[in-house]
């Protein structure tokens, strides 16, 4: 990230670096090029990412980059936002994941639409003109959920019959 960051940086972009306190604290982190947001926990990481961004790019990375984009793309399909996620695929880095998605969708664990959420490219170029053109699809199951009220106000009746 602090590569990214910083040629960002001297490019002229606007950089935001949001952090968890904690990790500030413990010496996890280096400086941050641009400003710097510290928030309480990683949730809150998380909730701020989604304030202060029109899309969401994951780079080659860990556990950590894992999580935080499923999470985003599960609020996605929660319909709690509307945001394209992509993934740069450098030199093929995510095609297992990839593949696990599509398995996953064919195999009916996950939605078509909620697979669709995940845009890859092996180029930043790729990558910007695919976010670009990003239409989000939205569940119509997921259309009946009201998050302005802190929880669903549309109670829908769960089907929790087992089909083999």
């Amino acid at each position: 990230m602090g590569c990214v960051s910083t040629t960002a940086h001297v490019g002229g972009s606007q950089v935001l670096g949001i952090i968890p306190t904690a990790l500030v604290e413990g010496n996890f982190a280096r400086k941050t090029v641009g400003e710097e947001l510290q928030v309480p926990t990683m949730q809150d990481m998380i909730w701020k990412m989604l304030d202060n961004s029109d899309a969401f790019i994951a780079l080659l990375g860990g556990i950590g980059t894992l999580e935080e984009n499923f999470q985003i793309a599960f609020w996605a399909q929660l319909n709690i936002h509307h945001k394209p996620i992509g993934l740069l695929n450098v030199v093929g880095f995510f095609n297992k994941l990839l593949s696990f998605l599509d398995q996953a969708g064919e195999e009916n664990f996950i939605p078509h639409l909620a697979r669709q959420l995940f845009i890859s490219a092996s180029t930043v170029e790729e990558m910007i003109d695919k976010l670009k053109d990003f239409v989000y699809e939205l569940d119509p199951a997921a259309a009946q959920i009201d998050w302005s009220k802190g929880s669903s106000s549309k109670k829908r009746k769960m089907d929790l019959s087992l089909h083999l």
